[in-house]
């Protein structure tokens, strides 16, 4: 039986949360120290441990059959390759940065200035499509240091809490590109593999679908219940069972969880008591 090679980071940013997720699907991770190649025992997949920026050549040559990478890293290095889905994570943007003590916070303070960044095509597209010409500066590292040592004006990278830039006398002014974890895959893959990804889509879309919901549970008097099912945001009926209670009925439902705070004094004022919401492990429908 063929099997799906997964490309994920060796380190960074996305490796714990990648293998997470796969081990959240029921997916065996068992790897030695320094392991670049590790089977699966329990899966038929194979999971590549790569360099960041060397994941989309191996998609697209077909060695790995899909990956886990960041959204800006397609658009820095774009190929042949597909996204799956997305996967909620590792969420970050990349943006233009300045010292602290610039004034001018528009995309026009760089028109004729040193812009040091570790992703020249991201930024050159938006520099392009807003008509600024500015001199890139491409380094591998440690931008943040560039204006401090004289080498750029600003900088364009990756921003997640802003305390990096913080730190180094910087500000943010512009987000150019918003990223997050995704599943990417090869253009160049069997039936076979298609149907082994299929199945792991699968599994993954159950997991984010249980990230983003709650099993809630309530207790409803009978005569509350038509009122108190109205309000929650639900695609089906809740389940209704009979307490022990008489006139009382234990009302179960699956919520978003951010739309349950949106109506969580609506359920209380129609009635509901004993409001309890549980965490979902996973949520197959």
């Amino acid at each position: 039986m063929s099997k799906l090679k997964i490309a994920i980071q060796k380190s960074g940013r996305l490796h714990e949360d990648s293998l997470k997720l796969l081990k959240d699907c029921g997916i065996d991770v068992n790897n030695g120290r320094d392991q670049l190649k590790v089977a699966v025992d329990n899966f038929p997949m194979e999971i590549l441990y790569l360099r960041n920026s060397d994941i989309p050549q191996y998609l697209e040559d077909g060695t790995a059959a899909i990956a886990i990478v960041g959204e800006n890293l397609l658009v820095e290095k774009p190929g042949r390759m597909a996204v799956v889905e997305k996967l909620g994570f590792s969420k970050c943007r990349v943006s233009l940065a300045v010292p602290k003590d610039v004034d001018d916070e528009s995309p026009d303070y760089f028109n004729g200035k040193k812009i040091a960044t570790s992703y020249p095509v991201t930024l050159q597209k938006f520099l392009d499509l807003n008509n600024i010409h500015a001199e890139i500066h491409t380094i591998s590292g440690s931008v943040e240091i560039a204006p401090n040592i004289g080498l750029a004006d600003g900088i364009c990278d990756i921003v997640s809490s802003g305390s990096t830039l913080f730190k180094n006398g910087l500000k943010e002014t512009h987000v150019i590109l918003k990223s997050e974890a995704v599943l990417v895959k090869s253009l160049q893959l069997s039936q076979e593999q298609e149907n082994i990804l299929n199945k792991l889509v699968f599994r993954i879309k159950s997991v984010l679908r249980a990230k983003k919901s709650k099993y809630i549970l309530m207790n409803v008097p009978n005569d509350k219940i038509e009122a108190v099912s109205s309000i929650l945001p639900v695609l089906k009926s809740p389940t209704v069972l009979p307490l022990a209670a008489k006139g009382w009925s234990s009302l179960h439902s699956v919520i978003d969880e951010d739309e349950f705070w949106e109506v969580i004094d609506q359920l209380k004022a129609a009635g509901a008591e004993g409001i309890l919401i549980v965490q979902i492990d996973k949520m197959v429908v």
